[in-house]
Order: structure tokens, then sequence, then C-alpha cells
């Protein structure tokens, strides 16, 4: 499973190429903001959507979208937004700065039936800060692909660092 970060020009150019090479792996589309980017992300086959942050009018498009969708919060009421349009399962953006862990222990008690993914200052390192929370089912990072290492074509390093991420 992939997430490609729709922030590039050649960002949709990726994930289709990504998808016809590479048929059996799950690609997603991140970083999607408002209705014409999600199009052209289910126009090139997005297995999954995943937003940075949600409003009321992207969260009225992401009603209708055909694949699942992890939209992004970072303060309360952006929760409490997401849970009243019937999502269960948030993307936590950026978690560093939006509290981190102590902000998903405090979450918790208001919202036991929410579980989030922090991205935005997760790394190696603290990955098991939030992974060990109750109400957090999955962490992201880009420490897994970092620029330089894919600018180099270290594959290897690539490898081992989403064995090392395991959990």
């Amino acid at each position: 499973m992939i997430e490609v970060v729709l922030r590039s020009p050649i960002a949709l150019e990726m994930l289709r190429e990504i998808k016809l090479q590479y048929p059996d792996m799950v690609v997603g589309a991140g970083t999607i903001t408002h209705r014409q980017i999600l199009e052209e992300a289910l126009a090139v086959n997005a297995d999954y959507i995943i937003t940075p942050t949600i409003s009321p009018g992207l969260l009225r498009d992401l009603e209708a979208c055909p694949v699942s969708v992890l939209p992004g919060v970072s303060v309360m009421s952006d929760i409490l937004q997401a849970v009243e349009f019937g999502y269960s399962e948030l993307k936590l953006f950026p978690a560093s700065l939006a509290g981190g862990a102590p902000f998903l222990q405090a979450v918790n008690a208001v919202f036991p039936n929410v579980k989030f993914c922090p991205t935005g200052g997760v790394s190696q390192e603290n990955k098991a800060t939030f992974l060990d929370l109750p109400n957090v089912f999955a962490a992201g990072g880009t420490w897994l692909a970092k620029k330089d290492t894919l600018i180099a074509g270290d594959w290897d390093a690539v490898r081992a660092a989403c064995h090392a991420a395991q959990v």
C-alpha cells in the first residue's frame, strides 16, 4: 500500500503509472483539497483518498466518493465535523503541531469511537508513542522514503525503512 501525495505536477501521472506497473498494489491519492483534484485522482483509479484537512464543501464532495476516504483533521472542531459526516477513522495532520500523542490521549475521552492515523512529525523514533495509543490504528511518515534516498535510487534503504517500520 502506498499513498501518492498530489503536491507536484506529475503526481497524478505517477499514480497512474504505479497502478499500471504494480496492479496488485493498493495506491491512494493524498492531499485532496477540492472537488477537481478528487475527480482527477478517481480518474486515474486511486484506490483510496486522503485529505490533509476538511471543510463542509469537501466533506459533501467526499460523500459520493466510490473509494475509501481518510479525512484529515487537526483540531476538535474538525473531528466533530467529520463525525457528523459519518467518519470514525481520521488522519491527524500535522500530528506534531496539532498536539501529538498528548492531544490524541485527550481526544480519546471525548471521541472514544474515533480512531486516528497521525502523520506529520511522525518518525521511526517516535512512532511507537503514537501506535501505543488505543485510538491510533496506523501512523505514517516520510521517513520511509526520504527525498534524497529516492533521488539516489537507494531502494534497499527504502525497503529497510519499511521493514523497520513494521510493528
